[in-house]
C-alpha cells in the first residue's frame, strides 16, 4: 500500500510539473477554442438574422414590382444592398428592381442595379444572368461595344447558349453579318451540347428562335 501511495504521489508531483510547465498554453488554447465557438456561433445567428429580415424587405419588393411601382422598387432593392449584401435577396431583388426600371422607361436606373448583381450577387447564376440582363438592356441603348464587353467572359455552361445568341443579337445590329451568324451557329451548338439527350429541352423551341434569327442572315457569301 504504501509503495501503491508513492506512485501515486510522483504521479501527482510530475502532473503539477508538468501543468507549471504547460498550464497557461493549455488554457490559452481552450479558451481560443471556446471563443472560436462562441464566435461560429455568433455569426451563424447573425447570418440566420439577415436573412430572416433580408427575406421581409424582397417580400416587399416583389409586391412593389407586382404594381409596377418603379420608385419603390428602387428603394427596396437599394435597401437591400445597403443592409444585406451578404444575403442572396440583394442579388434577386436587383434582378427584380431592374426588370421594373425597364419596363418604366429608366434603363439608366436599369443598368445601375444589374451592374451591382454582376458583381455582386452571391450566387453565380444570378451574377451570369444579371450580365446577360445588363448586355440586353445596353442593346436597346444601342450602346453595342458595352453589351460586347459584358458578354465577353465566358459563362457557366448553361448560361453558354444565351450569351452566344446575344452576342449574335448585337452583331446583327450592328449590321455584322459574318459575326452574328458565327454566333448564332455556336449558341445552337453549346445548346447540343447541353441539352444531349433531354428530349423535354429540345422540344422548348429555343433552337427554332436561334435558328430562324440564323436563317435570317441569309445564307453565307
Amino acid at each position: 500500500m504504501a509503495t501503491y501511495d508513492l506512485e501515486e504521489q510522483e504521479q501527482l508531483d510530475e502532473l503539477k510539473t508538468w501543468w507549471k510547465m504547460y498550464g497557461n498554453i493549455v488554457t490559452g488554447i481552450l479558451l481560443a477554442v471556446a471563443l472560436a465557438v462562441a464566435s461560429w456561433q455568433g455569426w451563424n445567428w447573425w447570418q440566420r438574422q439577415q436573412a430572416v429580415q433580408a427575406s421581409a424587405v424582397f417580400s416587399g419588393l416583389q409586391s412593389a414590382a407586382a404594381q409596377r411601382d418603379a420608385k419603390r422598387a428602387r428603394e427596396l432593392s437599394g435597401e437591400l444592398i445597403d443592409k444585406y449584401s451578404s444575403t442572396a435577396y440583394a442579388g434577386m431583388g436587383a434582378l427584380v428592381a431592374a426588370r421594373v426600371q425597364v419596363d418604366s422607361g429608366d434603363a439608366k436606373s436599369a443598368r445601375v442595379q444589374l451592374s451591382w448583381a454582376a458583381e455582386n450577387a452571391k450566387d453565380p447564376g444570378l451574377r451570369e444572368l444579371a450580365r446577360l440582363r445588363l448586355a440586353a438592356v445596353m442593346l436597346d441603348d444601342k450602346a453595342y461595344e458595352d453589351a460586347l464587353k459584358q458578354l465577353a467572359t465566358e459563362p457557366v455552361a448553361a448560361f453558354a447558349p444565351r450569351f452566344a445568341e446575344m452576342r449574335g443579337d448585337v452583331f446583327a445590329a450592328q449590321g455584322k453579318t459574318a459575326e452574328a451568324r458565327n454566333a448564332y451557329d455556336l449558341a445552337l451548338a453549346k445548346f447540343d451540347v447541353l441539352v444531349k439527350d433531354d428530349e423535354t429541352r429540345q422540344r422548348g423551341g429555343y433552337k427554332e428562335v436561334v435558328q430562324a434569327k440564323r436563317d435570317s442572315l441569309g445564307a453565307v457569301k
